[in-house]
C-alpha cells in the first residue's frame, strides 16, 4: 500500500518561488539604477561635481562715473579676494606642525580681522570659503609672503576691483557709494547699478577628493563683462565752487541743520552742481565724521556700548546726518522765493497788470486772521514791481486773491510743485500742497507769500528756471549719457520739455522785475558788477512758529537779459540770535558762486556806466622800466604812481605786484634799483564803514582798497577786510573789503 505524501512544497515549486523573488529583486535593482541614471542622474552628477570643483566668481570692472567734461569722479583700483579650501589648509597646518589658532591669529593680524572669525572659517566643513574680499595689493602680498614662509596650501588669490573716488567728498550726495560686493548703495551708484555693474565672470576648477586643486582635469574660465559708464551733467569745477562757498556759509553761520545748493542750466534742465552740507568721504562712507560728532556729543562712546540691532538702529540714525541730500529729499516752506512764481501767475493769468497798485499798512486782514508784513510800518501804495522788490506780504495776499483759488492751484501745479520731478536720484520728495477741497481763503493768502506749502530745493530752482527761460519747464537731469565698455553711447538724455507754463512776454517782464530786486531791492547782496543778476530773497519761519528757527534762502539767475544759469542756496537754521534773513546771509553766497561760475563759463561782463568805478583793472609789470616810462604806463592804465628811489634808475620792485587787479585810480608804489620800502603801514579798521569812508581811510594811509560785494551806499557797510586791522604792511598794499547791504529783511 502506497504511503500517503506529507503536505508541503515540492522541490520544483520552491525553486520557482526563489527564481521569482530573485527576478523581482533584480528588476527592482535595474529600475532603481535606471531611475538614478535617468531621473536623478543630472542632479547627482551636479552634486558630485560640486564636491570636486571650486567655483570662483571673477568680478566685472564696474563702469566709471564722469562729470560732463569726462573728468573721472568714480573709478576702480585693483585689489584681490582671498579664499580658502578649509580641508587643504588644515591639512597643511597639521603637516607643518602648526596650530590652527596661531595661523588664524597671524592671518587676522595681517588682514585686520577678528581672529575667532578667521579660525571659524578654517575649521568649517566646506569646500570653499571667502577669507576676505577687496584686499589691497600690499596686504595681499603680506599674506602671500606668510603663506610661502609657513609652506601653507589651500589659500588662493583672485584678482578683484574696488571702487575709488578721486575727489573724496565732492558731489558725495550725487555719486553715492558701493558695498563690499560692489553693489550700488546710494546716489547714482544705486540708481544706475544695473548699467554700472556689468556681468561677473567665473573660474571653475576640478579638485581631488581632498579638496586640493588638481589642475589636471579641466579649468573653465568665463570672462567677465565690464559695466557701462555714466556721464553726469554736473561740472566738477562748478561743483567745487558750490561746495567751497556752501561749506564756508555753513561754518560762518553756525547752521544747525546744514545747507543745500543747486546750480542749473535754465535752458536744458541740466544740473551743473548740487551739494548738501555736511557731506561725507565716499571712500569711507561709514565713518563717524566731525559733523556727526558735533551733532551727537559723545557718539563714539555711545556706539561702543551698543550691540546688534540696537547698534545698527542708532548708527543708521546718526549716519543720516551726513547722508541726507537736502536738495532732493527735504521739503521746506520756500518763503518769499515762491513770490517769483506767484507774480508770474498773476501776470500770466491777467489777474494783475504792471500798472496795478497795492496797499500795505503793515498788516492784512483775511477773515479772522491778521497777517503782518515784514515791514511793520507798511509800504503804503506800491506798484506791482515795487511789491516784488519790497517782498511785501500784504501785496502778495492781494495778488493771490486776484488770481483766485482754482487758477492759483492749477498754476502752481503747472510749475511742477507737489509732484516729483523724476530726477535720477533715490528718495525724492514731492512736497506738500492743497487740493481744491481743503484750500481755504487763509490758505490762499499764506501760500501767496510762500507759507503753508512745502517744496524741495530742486522743485524751486526748476520752477524759477522756467520763469527765466521764456516759460519752459524742463525736467531736471543728472545723467547726460551712458557709454558701454566699447565707448559707444547707448543712452543719451536730451533736454526734456515738460510744458510751457508762462509766455515769453511774461518771462521777459519777470526777468526785468527780478533784476531790480538785486539792483534796488532786498537782494542787493547778490549784486555783481558787470553781470545782470536777477533774484529773489526768501526767509521762512519753521514750525512751530515763534521758536526762532528760520530757513534763509536766495534764488538767482543770470544774465537777466539772456539767462544761462540759476543758483539756489538754502541755509537751514542759524542759531537763535544770529542773522537769519535770506537777503543778508544767503544772497552773498549766491553772489560768490555766480561770480566764479559765470567767469568759468566764459560769460563776458558788461558794465553799466555807474559800475565803471568798481571795475578791476590789471596792474602792469613795471620791472626794468625807467621812472618816466612807468609813470606813462600807469597813467594810460588809469593808475596813480609813487616813485621811491633814484628816478634815473630802473624799476626793480612794485607794490601791488604786477597783474594784481585794482579799481581805476588806485596807487602803485614803484621802487627803483637798490631801494627798499622805507616804512610800513598799520592797516586801519574799516569794518562797519561805508565804501566811501573805508576807501578814504585806506588811501589816507597809502593803501589801496579793493571793493568786493555791494559797492554803493544806501546801507551797505564793510563786513570784512583782508589783511585784518592791525596788520603791518608795506605802502601800496591792497586791502580787500567785503560789503553787505544790511537793510534786507526777507
Amino acid at each position: 500500500m502506497a504511503k500517503k505524501r506529507k503536505k508541503g512544497i515540492y522541490p520544483a515549486g520552491r525553486t520557482m518561488i526563489m527564481l521569482a523573488a530573485f527576478s523581482i529583486a533584480f528588476l527592482l535593482l535595474i529600475g532603481r539604477t535606471a531611475w538614478l541614471q535617468i531621473v536623478q542622474g543630472e542632479k547627482l552628477s551636479r552634486d558630485a561635481l560640486q564636491q570636486q570643483t571650486s567655483d570662483n566668481t571673477v568680478s566685472a570692472k564696474r563702469g566709471k562715473i564722469y562729470d560732463r567734461n569726462l573728468k573721472v569722479l568714480a573709478s576702480n583700483v585693483s585689489v584681490e579676494t582671498i579664499s580658502i579650501t578649509p580641508a587643504d589648509l588644515r591639512s597643511s597646518i597639521e603637516k607643518n606642525k602648526l596650530s590652527v589658532t596661531k595661523v588664524a591669529e597671524d592671518l587676522a593680524g595681517i588682514l585686520s580681522m577678528d581672529a575667532q572669525t578667521v579660525e571659524s572659517k578654517i575649521n568649517r566643513q566646506s569646500s570653499f570659503e571667502y577669507m576676505k574680499k577687496k584686499v589691497d595689493k600690499d596686504i595681499a602680498d603680506e599674506v602671500r609672503a606668510y603663506v610661502e614662509d609657513k609652506k601653507l596650501s589651500g589659500i588662493s588669490f583672485v584678482e578683484d576691483v574696488k571702487r575709488f573716488y578721486p575727489y573724496n567728498n565732492l558731489a558725495s550726495h550725487i555719486i553715492g557709494f558701493v558695498g563690499n560686493d560692489n553693489q550700488g548703495l546710494e546716489g547714482i551708484e544705486s540708481i544706475c547699478d544695473d548699467e554700472l555693474s556689468g556681468v561677473p565672470g567665473r573660474v571653475v576648477t576640478t579638485q581631488k577628493t581632498t579638496g586640493l586643486e588638481s589642475g589636471t582635469n579641466y579649468e573653465n574660465y568665463i570672462e567677465a563683462q565690464d559695466g557701462s559708464s555714466v556721464v553726469l551733467t554736473i561740472d566738477e569745477v562748478i561743483q567745487g565752487y558750490v561746495e567751497k562757498h556752501l561749506e564756508n556759509a555753513r561754518i560762518a553761520n553756525k547752521l544747525e541743520q546744514g545747507a543745500a545748493a543747486v546750480v542749473m542750466d535754465v535752458n536744458t534742465g541740466d544740473i551743473l552742481a548740487m551739494s548738501s552740507k555736511p557731506d561725507y568721504d565716499l571712500n569711507e562712507p561709514f565713518a563717524i565724521t566731525d559733523a556727526i560728532r558735533a551733532k551727537y556729543d559723545g557718539i563714539d562712546d555711545e556706539l561702543k556700548a551698543l550691540e546688534g540691532e540696537e547698534y545698527n538702529k542708532r548708527f543708521n540714525e546718526v549716519i543720516q546726518t551726513v547722508r541726507r541730500n537736502k536738495a532732493v529729499v527735504d521739503s521746506y516752506e520756500p518763503g518769499s522765493t515762491f513770490k517769483s512764481v506767484v507774480a508770474s501767475l498773476g501776470l500770466e493769468t491777467g489777474a494783475v497788470k504792471l500798472e496795478d497798485t497795492f496797499q500795505c499798512s503793515g498788516v492784512q486782514q483775511v477773515l479772522t486772521e491778521r497777517i503782518h508784513c515784514a515791514n511793520r510800518n507798511g509800504h503804503g501804495t506800491q506798484t506791482f514791481a515795487q511789491a516784488v522788490r519790497n517782498s511785501c506780504n500784504p501785496a502778495f495776499i492781494q495778488i493771490g486773491q486776484k488770481i483766485g483759488k482754482e487758477r492759483f492751484l492749477r498754476g502752481v501745479r503747472a510749475f511742477g510743485f507737489f509732484e516729483e520731478t523724476g530726477i535720477e536720484l533715490p528718495g525724492e520728495t514731492a512736497g506738500v500742497g492743497f487740493t481744491e477741497d481743503n484750500f481755504s481763503e487763509v490758505d490762499l493768502a499764506t501760500s501767496s507769500f510762500g507759507q503753508s506749502v512745502t517744496v524741495t530745493p530742486l522743485q524751486m530752482i526748476t520752477a524759477v528756471s522756467a520763469v527765466a527761460n521764456g516759460g519752459k519747464l524742463y525736467k531736471p537731469h543728472l545723467i547726460k549719457e551712458i557709454v558701454n565698455s566699447e565707448n559707444i553711447v547707448i543712452e543719451k538724455n536730451e533736454p526734456e520739455l515738460v510744458r510751457q507754463v508762462i509766455s515769453e512776454e511774461t518771462s521777459q517782464t519777470m526777468c526785468g522785475i527780478l533784476e531790480s530786486v538785486v539792483s534796488e531791492g532786498g537782494g542787493k547782496n547778490a549784486y555783481l558788477a558787470g553781470y545782470r543778476i536777477a533774484g529773489k530773497t526768501g526767509t521762512s519761519e519753521k514750525i512751530p512758529r515763534g521758536n526762532g528757527k528760520y530757513i534763509a534762502s536766495f534764488l538767482a539767475f543770470a544774465p537777466a537779459d539772456d539767462p544761462q544759469v540759476a543758483c539756489l542756496v538754502i541755509l537751514d537754521q542759524p542759531p537763535v540770535g544770529m542773522p537769519y534773513y535770506g537777503g543778508v546771509i544767503a544772497a552773498p553766497v549766491v553772489k560768490n558762486i555766480m561770480e566764479e561760475t559765470l567767469q568759468y563759463l566764459g560769460v563776458e561782463p558788461r558794465y553799466k556806466e555807474n559800475e565803471k568805478d568798481f571795475v578791476d583793472i590789471e596792474v602792469p609789470d613795471l620791472s626794468g622800466m625807467t621812472a618816466a616810462d612807468a609813470e606813462k604806463k600807469l597813467s594810460e592804465s588809469g593808475f596813480q604812481i609813487r616813485i621811491k628811489g633814484d628816478r634815473n634808475a630802473v624799476i626793480s620792485d612794485q607794490i601791488p605786484k604786477a597783474y594784481t587787479r585794482l579799481v581805476s585810480g588806485s596807487t602803485v608804489v614803484a621802487y627803483t634799483a637798490g631801494t627798499k620800502a622805507e616804512r610800513t603801514v598799520v592797516v586801519p579798521k574799516v569794518i562797519g564803514e561805508s565804501a566811501a569812508a573805508a576807501t578814504s581811510m585806506l588811501t589816507g594811509e597809502g593803501l589801496n582798497a579793493r571793493i568786493h560785494g555791494v559797492p554803493g551806499e544806501g546801507g551797505a557797510v564793510c563786513s570784512g577786510q583782508s589783511p585784518e586791522a592791525g596788520s603791518i604792511v608795506e605802502p601800496g598794499t591792497v586791502v580787500t573789503l567785503d560789503f553787505k547791504y544790511q537793510g534786507a529783511n526777507d
